[in-house]
């Protein structure tokens, strides 16, 4: 199965592209053992030798001396939206604490004693919830949608999860796959903002063979409307070239489609097989489970890559 690795770089003309390395010169990979269990991975093979070392942030404590927590940290750990969002409520006076409406942000409150409300309504700290689910085809991935006929949520039992959890990132209505909910609002940002890079795989089925050229070029790196982008590693799955495995940083919209669509090919199927070091592994279309201590703390601290 054919594996390329990325060069070194942006894009650049054949004057001054810079020279990969021989194949002499490489890094030699460690092997990998065929029994390696990758759940339901697309079986190409090792990562790119070449990978930028990641930064591993240590969590914030939960309160600070005093039990003083911030009022944009409460907020989004009560499940209601990510920190980012909780500091727009606050500036456009949507929150209250005791009373008295708060636009400062940076402000503490004492969880236990302190009455803080959002619209009007009392915000209770709950109880955090990290689910898995593999997505089906024809779902939207949205809190609610007035034109769609179902939701994500409508797969999600209220009496097994009471909790209002709400989908990490999106998965398109066509797209299946590991799909990540939870209430943390401090993880959701974390797993969805640019700056942290959560490695994505997908494998995509394409209407016709998958042209060598066009193989390279998206290792090299394609130019579409919103910017330049390229895979961090790419195959094909089982030898079948219409069939590819990709493997992706980025978040932006509909990429791994605009990918192919930009040279001329149309995706027929598209399923994200890993997302953040989870997998859909024994879970049928449609199907959730809930993510057991040892996932949720492979999330938290950044441990899965």
């Amino acid at each position: 199965m054919e594996n390329k690795k990325r060069p070194y770089g942006r894009r650049t003309t054949d004057e001054n592209r810079p020279t990969r390395p021989n194949r002499q010169e490489r890094p030699s990979k460690p092997h990998r053992p065929a029994s390696h269990d990758r759940g339901d991975r697309p079986q190409y093979s090792d990562k790119p030798a070449y990978r930028k070392p990641r930064t591993v942030r240590k969590p914030e404590p939960e309160t600070e001396e005093g039990g003083l927590v911030r009022l944009n940290k409460f907020i989004a750990n009560s499940g209601i939206c990510s920190r980012r969002e909780a500091d727009t409520y606050i500036e456009t006076g949507l929150v209250s604490v005791n009373g008295v409406k708060v636009t400062e942000l940076g402000t503490k409150i004492d969880p236990s004693k302190d009455d803080v409300r959002f619209n009007g309504q009392r915000i209770k700290g709950e109880k955090k919830v990290y689910i898995v689910m593999n997505k089906p085809k024809d779902f939207v991935t949205t809190m609610s949608d007035p034109h769609a006929e179902r939701t994500v949520m409508d797969l999600i039992s209220k009496s097994l999860c009471p909790e209002r959890v709400f989908p990490v990132g999106r998965l398109d209505k066509a797209t299946t796959g590991v799909l990540l909910f939870t209430n943390d609002g401090d993880l959701t940002e974390k797993l969805t903002h640019p700056s942290h890079g959560i490695r994505k795989i997908y494998h995509a089925v394409l209407d016709k063979n998958l042209k060598k050229e066009d193989f390279d070029s998206i290792l090299d790196g394609i130019e579409l409307e919103d910017g330049p982008i390229a895979a961090d590693a790419l195959s094909y799955v089982d030898g079948d070239k219409s069939q590819i495995g990709l493997e992706i940083h980025s978040g932006r919209n509909r990429i791994v489609r605009r990918i192919f669509e930009h040279l001329g090919y149309r995706v027929k199927r598209l399923d994200r097989v890993y997302f953040a070091g989870l997998t859909k592994k024994n879970l049928r279309r449609g199907a959730w489970r809930f993510l057991d201590e040892k996932e949720i703390g492979m999330l938290k601290m950044g441990a899965f890559e």
